[in-house]
């Protein structure tokens, strides 16, 4: 078994791709909400916002991979279907009330000026906690239904026995091509306008405007990136990978440029499937092609912090994305919000990115006494638990070794 720093030196990557889409995430909206309208005509800026387009997936995809692995960890303990489903339903369900709680700030903080229906914006922390709670739905099902369906051949189902992984990527792969072919149709022919507003924005972002909306996440397309994630998540910890790690990262590269690929030959197609093709928001040769930028930059992620210079010393990007759902929480004030550093569409290019840089080095800052704060609670853990009486003692210990509590923990810093 290796050691402690080793397979947390493997699992830098995810921090350090949360933190390169907290980057790329500070660059679009700094630029978006300080340039002035003439900056903004610039190809700069075209380019700025085009590199926004991979925050969002950035973060579902993690929040995926990071599921699988917090799933793995409790199966492996041999708990059932239905309590790993309620561990991981109750997670998505405290993200996405955390999601809720934002938009009431952003209300309070905007108040006068800010309308009511924005409560009920669709917004990324929303979706990231539908999409935990679908996740976790999807793997109960696909438990039970494959991995203990009586009715199926004992051969087949002995040997998903020893290897769990492979009904559950399966299902998770299925479950994000469904969502990406479904998209279209949910957005255009098919749209659910019987349903409230509130409820079909859910469903493709329409908010109360009658038109689906460019700027929210709703669950069609944005969840489909989680399960991609969660797909990519369970072919990690499969036996094969565990063995061959850096062989399965690459294949995951090649098979991530295949994908691109193979989605630009799709769209190319004089035929289209859909009556109606937005090849920029709701195309499933889009969908592919950003899944496959996903897996790319995934297998450089791998090899830069494992042979590159991200855990040489100090790493910004791995620090950003240890505090990442606190730094994006805290800088929409300081960019979109009253105390924005800078006044808003009225900035050149050089003044928005000195502000760019101000606010990087600031929630870098933040995100330190945060990661400080919190090693120094887990090292004083200890010290407060010799004061403890042993009924307390006892009581502490079962809550932080119950799948509730200690094997939740994870999850909490690497959903966002």
């Amino acid at each position: 078994m290796p050691p402690p720093d080793a397979a947390k030196s493997r699992l830098a990557y995810i921090d350090w791709m949360r933190g390169l889409a907290c980057l790329l995430m500070f660059q679009t909206h700094c630029y978006d909400s300080w340039l002035s309208p003439q900056a903004r005509q610039s190809r700069f800026f075209m380019y700025s916002q085009l590199g926004g387009t991979f925050p969002a997936p950035l973060f579902l995809f993690l929040a995926g991979i990071s599921f699988a692995l917090v799933t793995d960890k409790l199966r492996r303990k041999n708990l059932p279907p239905a309590q790993i489903a309620r561990t991981t339903i109750w997670r998505g369900a405290e993200i996405f009330g955390f999601g809720v709680l934002f938009r009431l700030q952003e209300y309070l903080v905007a108040w006068g000026w800010a309308p009511k229906s924005d409560l009920l914006r669709v917004d990324i922390l929303n979706t990231i906690g539908m999409s935990m709670m679908l996740m976790g739905i999807v793997c109960w099902l696909a438990s039970e239904l494959f991995l203990g369906a009586p009715s199926l051949p004992r051969s087949l189902r002995q040997g998903w026995e020893t290897r769990p992984s492979t009904p559950l990527v399966l299902s998770a792969a299925g479950t994000a091509l469904l969502i990406s072919l479904l998209t279209p149709p949910l957005w255009t022919t098919w749209r659910p306008n019987w349903l409230p507003w509130p409820l079909e924005s859910y469903v493709n972002g329409v908010h109360n405007l009658g038109t689906p909306q460019a700027g929210l996440f709703p669950v069609f397309p944005w969840t489909g990136f989680a399960f991609a994630g969660l797909a990519v998540g369970f072919i990690l910890q499969s036996s094969w990978a565990r063995e061959q790690e850096a062989r399965a990262f690459f294949s995951l590269g090649l098979g991530g440029s295949l994908l691109i690929e193979f989605a630009r030959w799709l769209e190319a197609q004089p035929r289209q499937l859909y009556a109606v093709n937005d090849y920029w928001r709701t195309s499933p040769s889009f969908f592919l092609i950003r899944v496959g930028m996903l897996l790319v930059i995934l297998t450089a992620a791998y090899a830069w912090c494992r042979w590159g210079a991200a855990q040489w010393g100090f790493s910004p990007l791995i620090l950003l994305g240890q505090a990442s759902l606190l730094v994006y929480w805290v800088h929409i004030e300081f960019v979109y919000g009253r105390v924005s550093i800078l006044p808003k569409r009225a900035m050149t290019i050089g003044g928005a990115s000195l502000g760019l840089l101000i606010i990087f080095l600031a929630m870098l800052a933040l995100a330190y006494v945060r990661t400080k704060t919190k090693r120094r609670g887990a090292e004083g853990l200890p010290k407060l638990m010799q004061g403890l009486n042993m009924h307390d003692a006892a009581h502490q210990l079962k809550s932080l070794g119950s799948p509730a509590t200690h094997d939740r923990a994870p999850a909490t810093r690497n959903q966002l």
